[in-house]
């Protein structure tokens, strides 16, 4: 392949539509599937968010669908889409569906559509009855479809999963199993993902057999155009610290990464109060929320958008200046997923960690494994967010007395008359007072903690470090000390991790339960089938009353006072006392709307 032409390879008519785009070269994903090894194979693509993955599947299905109507004769199937293309979101179907088209513009015959849930079925049944080429879908919408009738996938000859390891996660997989075994048993079929776990193989291994593995980005590396910073913050801080870093990219657009939906409501009227255009996005919201706040976003209506990791798949906004985690990610590969939507199409971007104390040690553990050096700061005062931003106001000035283009001979002739009589240099000052911006609200208050003298990470058990700290972090108000508090109380809990059980499970299970706020919540202890948690002094006795209760959502799990002869080991030190797996579905199990997309913890 000739390194001079850097659409070397490309069809003629995706290199017009490449180069009317703007697109100078070729990303390594999307070199990868050009190559003469990967033309009719199965491809295993793997390349990390914001690598050109949609593009690479492009140019896989435009080369594949150009052979085989060359070799019919330029007819294709009438009855059938001749490719599905999955994704796990709404949103990002028609991501996908979009960059589709305009890649797949100049191919004759290339109609391209989407169906997903959330939307209205009849219509999308009147359009398939003059089936697309390519059809882009979410699981539970496709396999309706052909459960139904509406899609008949015999002419299928090219399947594509993308972001298979989301999907799974999502809980897709007895419907991606019941898709593929409708699928025609001749076909090409695709992977795209971030990254390939065991549960991703073993899906992969029956969807395609053998199959060519491409790589653009290593697995689990970083994009290198975000720089990673992480402040350490104290308990009750994390709001505050969200508006200082607010402050300083006034103008940018940020997105803000939450665990659960209530906390992106929350979390968004909170920083609408204080003045900033903020929304949030989450699958609280209908469609047409979803897809209109989406649109305010893009267009810059609003600058802030507070979001769940499941909704954000769907999130394309090439120039997001900033991504704040306002929790610790589960896992190295969930935050370069969250950082990812930053550093986008070459730009540079940020990706900011607002860390407790406690849990420093485990952050610097969990990203050590991506190969990323976090740059650790101390959350900015308030006198530091105004000098940082004066400093940024006069750099601005500079620049502009700099430029070639000078004033025009209006704003000239007026300056000399302001200057008629005056003090230049009071007029000066009082013009660089004008300029400076003003600001959705006042910089908060916030303790400076240094990474280094922080001991409190040093003296937390290795063991519970992490888990304890995530828990820790979830709510948004603040947490007093124990001490400040006078201790908590221990209770037991029927659920560990064979359930399904997580810190942040936990959490939303037990304070929903006992009708209690996160921050009466303390240590929370993961076990293989039961675990512990600790509930503030003055709020246990209420807890147990009302957690004894009969729970009609959860029926399977119970909840009591720990009394020393129950083992997180593996239940009970007795048979008769082992705890049973809930039945039912599990304490802030993910649900499907309306039987289709997977949504996140309630």
């Amino acid at each position: 392949m000739s390194t001079l032409d850097p659409f070397a390879g490309v069809p003629g008519p995706l290199r017009t539509a490449l180069e009317r785009r703007g697109f100078t070269s070729l990303t390594a994903v999307q070199r990868a599937v050009l190559d003469a090894d990967a033309q009719g194979q199965n491809l295993r693509i793997s390349s990390q968010t914001g690598s050109g993955k949609t593009v690479a599947l492009g140019l896989v299905l435009a080369q594949c669908l150009l052979d085989e109507r060359s070799t019919a004769g330029g007819d294709a199937p009438e009855a059938s889409p001749v490719a599905f293309v999955i994704t796990p979101t709404r949103e990002l179907a028609v991501q996908v569906r979009d960059e589709l088209r305009w890649l797949l513009a100049e191919l004759p015959g290339m109609r391209i559509d989407v169906v997903t849930g959330g939307t209205d079925v009849s219509g999308e049944r009147r359009m398939l009855r003059r089936p697309p080429a390519i059809l882009v879908a979410t699981p539970g919408r496709l396999l309706d479809h052909l459960r139904s009738g509406a899609v008949d996938c015999s002419g299928v000859a090219h399947v594509v999963l993308d972001e298979a390891d989301r999907m799974l996660e999502m809980g897709f997989r007895e419907e991606l199993e019941a898709i593929i075994d409708a699928l025609p048993v001749e076909r090409r079929s695709h992977l795209m993902s971030a990254t390939f776990p065991a549960l991703v193989r073993r899906v992969a291994d029956r969807f395609q057999g053998k199959a060519l593995h491409l790589q653009g980005t290593a697995l689990g590396e970083a994009n290198d155009d975000i720089e990673h910073t992480a402040q350490i913050v104290a308990p009750g801080e994390s709001y505050a610290a969200l508006v200082n870093a607010l402050l300083l990219a006034l103008g940018e657009r940020v997105l803000v990464f939450v665990d659960r939906r209530s906390d992106a409501s929350e979390l968004a009227e909170m920083l609408a109060n204080d003045g900033f255009p903020a929304l949030p996005f989450s699958g609280d919201l209908s469609q047409v929320q979803r897809t209109r706040t989406l649109q305010a976003f893009r267009s810059g209506t609003i600058n802030v958008l507070v979001s769940t990791d499941v909704a954000a798949r769907g999130i394309d906004v090439p120039d997001i200046s900033m991504v704040v985690h306002m929790s610790t990610p589960q896992d190295s590969d969930g935050y370069t997923h969250r950082s990812g939507r930053t550093g986008r199409a070459g730009r540079r971007g940020r990706s900011l960690l607002l860390v407790s104390p406690r849990a420093q040690r485990h952050v610097t553990r969990l990203l050590a494994s991506a190969k990323i050096e976090l740059d650790w700061q101390a959350v900015p005062t308030p006198a530091k967010v105004r000098k940082a931003i004066t400093k940024r106001t006069r750099k601005q000035l500079h620049a502009r007395l700099d430029a070639e283009a000078g004033p025009a001979d209006k704003t000239l002739e007026y300056a000399k008359q302001l200057l008629e009589g005056r003090d230049a240099a009071t007029v000066v000052a009082a013009l660089l007072e004008q300029s400076e911006p003003r600001l959705p609200c006042e910089p908060k208050q916030v303790q400076e903690l240094g990474y280094a003298s922080e001991r409190a990470s040093e003296r937390a058990p290795e063991r519970g470090a992490g888990p304890r700290a995530m828990a820790a972090e979830r709510g948004m108000g603040p947490r007093a000390a124990p001490a400040e508090r006078g201790g908590y109380v221990r209770f037991f809990v029927n659920w560990g991790v064979r359930g399904g059980a997580t810190p942040a499970r936990l959490l939303s299970h037990v304070c929903r339960r006992g009708g209690i706020s996160s921050e009466l919540v303390g240590a929370i202890e993961v076990g293989p089938a039961s675990s512990t948690f600790e509930v503030a002094q003055e709020a246990a006795e209420q807890f147990e009353a009302r957690a004894r209760q009969p729970d009609d959502r959860d029926p399977g799990v119970r909840i009591a006072r720990d009394d020393g002869r129950r083992s997180l080991a593996g239940g009970s030190r007795t048979h008769r006392d082992a705890p049973r797996r809930p039945r039912g579905p599990l304490p802030g199990s993910r649900r499907r709307e309306s039987g289709e997309e997977q949504l996140e913890q309630s």
